[in-house]
């Protein structure tokens, strides 16, 4: 049977008298809050350093079990003796609560397929860059080539890259041609990059933006 401390009491019964609900909706409730108050700590479990065993001074707490079975309020003795005749660890695992919650497991395990986990999500973390690519209106068939295979390079790494007109002179009549150049270029990159930004002319530069396609 789950005890409710005397503020629980206080706080479940406000909302029942506020409500002014029925019997079933009132059991329900009860059940909903004692359900937050017991498990509301146990699916985030901090990636702080946890108190373990006899670190742990609250004389009273909430005990779930190994296999997640809530065992209710016990004194922090029978849940070290519970704990240690499993051979497994008592771990605070919610602190904030009232009273605080503990957890029988393997905390030395845990550890380990923690630091497993933020291991593996580091190993996945790719910083994306911004690459530049510069052509020009007059860029050439082999300088137009090997800009795209820089692109595809850059790409293929997982950066972003700008890709870059500037116009000169007379060429800021003829801002045509420049949005030609960026559309076959955006044309032959499609097949490894989406264009995030289409071309723009800004002042003299002309500027679009290239992403990675999502992984499948």
């Amino acid at each position: 049977m789950v005890v409710l401390s005397p503020m629980e009491h206080r706080f479940h019964g406000s909302i029942l008298c506020l409500l002014d609900i029925d019997a079933q909706v009132e059991v329900f409730l009860l059940a909903l809050y004692t359900f937050i108050i017991l498990c509301g700590g146990a699916f985030n479990i901090s990636n702080k350093e946890l108190q373990i065993n006899e670190e742990i001074r609250d004389k009273e707490l909430r005990l779930i079990d190994s296999d997640g079975t809530q065992l209710g309020v016990v004194s922090i003795g029978k849940a070290l003796d519970l704990a240690s005749e499993k051979n497994l660890d008592l771990v605070k695992i919610a602190p904030q609560a009232n009273p605080v919650v503990c957890k029988i497991m393997d905390y030395g395990k845990y550890r380990f397929e923690q630091a497993k986990r933020e291991k593996e999500a580091k190993k996945n973390q790719r910083i994306m860059d911004l690459k530049e690519i510069r052509l020009s209106l007059n860029i050439d068939t082999h300088d137009f080539n090997t800009k795209l295979k820089h692109a595809s390079r850059f790409i293929g790494d997982g950066n972003k890259v700008k890709v870059s007109i500037r116009f000169r002179g007379r060429e800021m009549g003829h801002p045509e041609l420049g949005f030609d150049t960026m559309n076959k270029f955006a044309e032959q990159c499609s097949e490894f990059a989406n264009v995030e930004k289409t071309a723009k002319l800004d002042g003299r530069n002309m500027l679009m933006f290239l992403a990675p396609k999502p992984s499948k």
